[in-house]
């Protein structure tokens, strides 16, 4: 192992070649340098703004559940390690991806059967994309090839995912004159407005019917549209949704990316309307932050219907498909999740998360504050200053990453009371400077 690089010096040549997400090249804003992670703490390198570590308040964008260095996900990787660490899955196949698929497959909703695996969140839901495309062309519909959704969503940056982001203010928007063309609904009515139910579900059901002819498949993020804008709505679009796609003969995409394994109180957040889709995307937490996969399901309707045609294969194969390291590690995640109350310790963050962000409401700058399962959001009325903001969160010993108008956490499931507190705190002392 070469001696270690003084924080000067890694800092110098990150700024030379490294090129950090979001962000220019070189870098306006100088990262703090993590030394090593246990628990929900992030020990740096050298102390910044008075703290030499940090409370974790975004679970690695919210991946990490079990946080750092837990010794059960340590050893998943040490003893498959042992083993082998990769091995191709086209022609060969290995018992933690074969245990893994049988995994989502049983803790799935009922109906999903068929397992992808992927390399990360955006790519399984350009596979989800593939999927529904193929279906319908081996169906002998190939002029069912757009995709319908509601605007306020976000689903990755690789191509397909960015087409059926929000076009208009997204992040995504440079892009919009290259991208496909889809088809966009209004945004979910914010929160529970049981007054706006039926008015927004005659709106889906009529887009849905006017493009039915055109439309390969509906996707949305079930619940809690994420990067997008961190906006909860009411699960009985969900079933609005459901309805209208078996009505007129288009398939339904959930892309529970974020939402999935608890985040949201439900072990996934398509359990608060009681449907399965014809496709769910999953990752983020599945490997419980250690390495990168993710997983496309699907129906045996869908699965059976491309290998019904022409072109019986969905030609896709990641060359670290299945990878048996992520494979192994993702399996021990799910059990170590399921073997514990975490519905217990969503429902406790949750009201510890009510209770420390009620003050931030008052704050002259605050639109909003909201709060769903292990996610708190605090929603300005003016674009976050992220410099001053992230400065604020670290002074109070708290990594946060605001983006838009937002500062939000989304603490793993292992933070406890005092730290979820101190979240708290440094979630309203950024919105206060942001």
């Amino acid at each position: 192992m070469p001696d270690p690089l003084a924080p000067g010096e890694l800092l110098a040549l990150d700024r030379q070649h490294v090129w950090h997400p979001y962000g220019p090249m070189p870098g306006r804003q100088e990262p703090l340098i993590v030394a090593s992670a246990s628990g929900v703490r992030l020990r740096l390198a050298e102390p910044a703004h008075g703290a030499d570590e940090l409370i974790d308040g975004m679970s690695s964008w919210w991946s990490a559940v079990h946080g750092y260095n837990h010794p059960v996900l340590n050893a998943a990787v040490q003893e498959q390690l042992g083993r082998m660490s990769h091995v191709m899955f086209g022609g060969l196949t290995h018992e933690p991806a074969v245990r893994l698929a049988a995994r989502l497959v049983e803790i799935t909703p009922e109906g999903l059967e068929h397992v992808f695996l992927a390399d990360s969140g955006s790519v399984s839901v350009e596979v989800a994309v593939k999927m529904c495309l193929q279906y319908w062309r081996s169906a002998g519909r190939p002029e069912k090839h757009r995709l319908m959704t509601w605007r306020g969503g976000y689903h990755g940056d690789t191509w397909q995912p960015m087409a059926v982001c929000d076009p208009d203010g997204g992040m995504h928007e440079l892009w919009s004159g290259a991208l496909p063309r889809q088809v966009f609904a209004d945004a979910p009515p914010h929160d529970y407005d049981t007054d706006a139910v039926p008015a927004y579900s005659a709106h889906l059901r009529e887009v849905v019917a006017r493009h039915a002819h055109e439309l390969a498949a509906v996707i949305v993020e079930p619940v809690v549209q994420g990067a997008g804008g961190m906006r909860f709505h009411d699960p009985v679009y969900l079933r609005v949704l459901r309805e209208a796609c078996d009505e007129h003969g288009v398939l339904l995409v959930l892309d529970e990316i974020a939402t999935g394994f608890g985040r949201t109180g439900r072990l996934f957040a398509a359990e608060h309307a009681g449907i399965t889709p014809d496709v769910m995307c999953l990752g983020k937490a599945l490997t419980g932050g250690y390495l990168t996969m993710a997983a496309t399901l699907c129906t045996a309707r869908v699965a059976d219907g491309i290998s019904r045609g022409e072109v019986p294969v969905l030609a896709h194969g990641p060359t670290f498909m299945g990878n048996p390291l992520a494979a192994a590690v993702a399996c021990t995640s799910i059990d170590l999740l399921l073997s514990q109350d975490w519905q217990m310790e969503v429902k406790r963050i949750e009201s510890a998360l009510r209770d420390g962000l009620a003050d931030a409401a008052s704050l002259p700058s605050v639109r909003d504050v909201r709060v769903l399962g292990a996610i708190g959001v605090v929603e300005l009325d003016h674009e976050v200053d992220v410099a001053a903001a992230t400065r604020a969160a670290v002074r109070e010993g708290v990594w946060l990453r605001p983006f838009r108008n937002l500062i939000y956490t989304m603490p793993p499931y292992v933070t406890g009371d005092s730290d979820v507190a101190r979240i708290c705190t440094a979630v309203c002392a950024a919105a206060r400077v942001g």
